[in-house]
């Protein structure tokens, strides 16, 4: 499996250079996710959206798991930037390995 450019051999497994590797792509995208999402009470009950629109985040998810591809989300929401939705995924995908890892 390849992940932001490292090779994970085996089940789950990882070295140390790795997991140093993941911590810092972790951090990365962590920063990229905050930039790109914020969480007001006052908008959407307070339900994380893309920074600067009233779009859902969750809608990503929905669309992905319906089928449709990037492509398609972003035609049906103009106002979510290409580098927004990828930072939301990058971060899903980072905070899932960690899981994985047992943090």
């Amino acid at each position: 499996m390849i992940v932001k450019g490292v090779a994970y051999g085996g089940r789950f497994g990882y070295d140390v250079g790795m997991a140093v590797v993941i911590e810092k792509n972790a951090q990365a995208a962590a920063r990229r996710f905050a930039d790109s999402v914020e969480k007001d009470p006052a908008r959407l009950g307070g339900e994380p959206v893309f920074r600067g629109t009233r779009v859902p985040v969750k809608s990503l998810f929905d669309h992905l798991s319906a089928g449709d591809s990037m492509e398609t989300f972003l035609d049906d929401f103009p106002g979510v930037t290409r580098e927004q939705a990828r930072s939301v995924l990058d971060a899903a995908g980072l905070h899932l390995l960690e899981e994985v890892q047992g943090r």
